[in-house]
């Protein structure tokens, strides 16, 4: 980034970390619309934010501005170039099941890699938990 190399952030705990996250443009339509993530995740995080692309928020990610991002209702035009920036950052990239994930998948979970299992857990929690 202008000459300088980037690294993901050492942000080891869930609670002290700051998210970015999107919501599809069928949101009002679509029963997989990321809103019960968002509710679940926004209460065991320092603070979340939503920038409205997911390349920029993988890049952010993968700069250390954020240090995890998840969305559901991707295409892989949305996250190829932004995965390779992130993983040549020291970071990760996974599916909602961590040892899965493909760009033809619709659903991605990036972070730095420390706080990547705790987040999953946390996505993966059954709704009516909240």
């Amino acid at each position: 980034m202008n000459g300088r190399t980037i690294k993901v952030s050492t942000i080891n705990q869930l609670n002290a970390s700051l998210l970015v996250t999107g919501f599809a443009y069928d949101i009002r339509d679509n029963p997989n619309n990321n809103l019960d993530h968002f509710a679940r995740v926004s209460l065991q995080v320092q603070g979340l934010r939503r920038t409205g692309s997911a390349a920029l928020d993988l890049c952010y990610v993968a700069s250390g501005r954020f240090d995890a991002f998840w969305e559901v209702q991707l295409q892989p035009w949305d996250m190829a170039a932004g995965i390779v920036i992130l993983q040549e950052a020291g970071g990760l990239a996974s599916s909602f099941q961590k040892d899965t994930f493909s760009i033809y998948g619709q659903e991605l979970v990036a972070s730095n890699g420390l706080i990547h299992d705790e987040l999953l857990a946390l996505l993966n929690q059954d709704p009516s938990r909240l």
